[in-house]
């Protein structure tokens, strides 16, 4: 079952969701330095963490489970967020470099179908960043935080989920040593617990963050008739075009007509 996504808008403007985007962010950084040219999807409830790459990616678009509900963003706009069916996402196939999945792969009622999705979107040489509660933390075991629902994760868990949806775990990071307080003192402290906790119990991370690769040998197949699109909020123009077929994906082109003799 999905968050509410004015539950999630009220914990990351707290202090204690201030603080745990900061951390996260930090970590995302490490494992995408540089996603420049790139168009950047964020599923889920991602909002939080792109715009540290808006102003460096070629395109960045939010999309968010029509479940969970839908908030503008960025508020200066203009906007880029779209209500959709996360077993259904609008967009043209192979026309993505990257994912960005938060709070989405522990809510979802149906995983299999979203992770298709991802693939399908994903070009051939994408890459897929999830970012999971873990399941022996703290903040996975408290419901007043967002990561303390759902189902969270070991990290033999997360791969094996990946592994089975045609995804190649590539890279993990921790993140998010610190516990779940609304201490100011604590919350201070934050860059130390972090400091520690990747080095002596990476373990106890709140949260795993996975980046993956796709399986390309294994493709899914697609749906012979035209795939519906529903619930759009925004258009998105920068994805607008043929869908990219370097490698043999999409829809045949339709037939031309027979000529007439004589």
């Amino acid at each position: 079952m999905w968050n509410d996504v004015v539950e999630l808008r009220e914990f990351y403007e707290g202090r204690t969701g201030q603080v745990a985007r900061h951390l996260i962010r930090r970590a995302l950084r490490q494992l995408w330095p540089d996603v420049r040219g790139d168009t950047l999807l964020g599923l889920g409830y991602a909002t939080p963490y792109l715009r540290a790459f808006r102003e460096e990616a070629a395109a960045t678009i939010a999309l968010m489970p029509a479940a969970q509900g839908c908030l503008h963003w960025p508020p200066e706009g203009p906007y880029v967020v779209g209500l959709v069916d996360e077993t259904e996402l609008p967009l043209p196939d192979l026309s993505v470099d990257r994912v960005l999945l938060v709070h989405g792969l522990e809510q979802g009622d149906y995983l299999r179908d979203m992770l298709k999705e991802i693939w399908r979107v994903l070009k051939g040489e994408g890459r897929l960043l999830v970012v999971a509660p873990n399941r022996r933390s703290l903040w996975a075991q408290l419901e007043r935080t967002p990561f303390g629902h759902g189902h969270p994760y070991s990290p033999g868990q997360l791969t094996r989920v990946l592994r089975e949806h045609l995804f190649t775990p590539l890279r993990r990071q921790g993140a998010l040593y610190m516990p779940p307080t609304r201490s100011r003192w604590l919350l201070r402290a934050a860059p130390a617990w972090e400091r520690v906790g990747d080095q002596w119990f990476p373990h106890f991370a709140g949260v795993h963050l996975v980046e993956a690769s796709k399986q390309l040998y294994g493709g899914l197949p697609l749906r012979a008739a035209e795939r519906r699109r529903r619930g759009v909020v925004v258009k998105l123009p920068q994805l607008a075009g043929p869908a990219a077929a370097r490698r043999g994906f999409g829809p045949e082109p339709a037939p031309e007509p027979a000529r007439r003799r004589g």
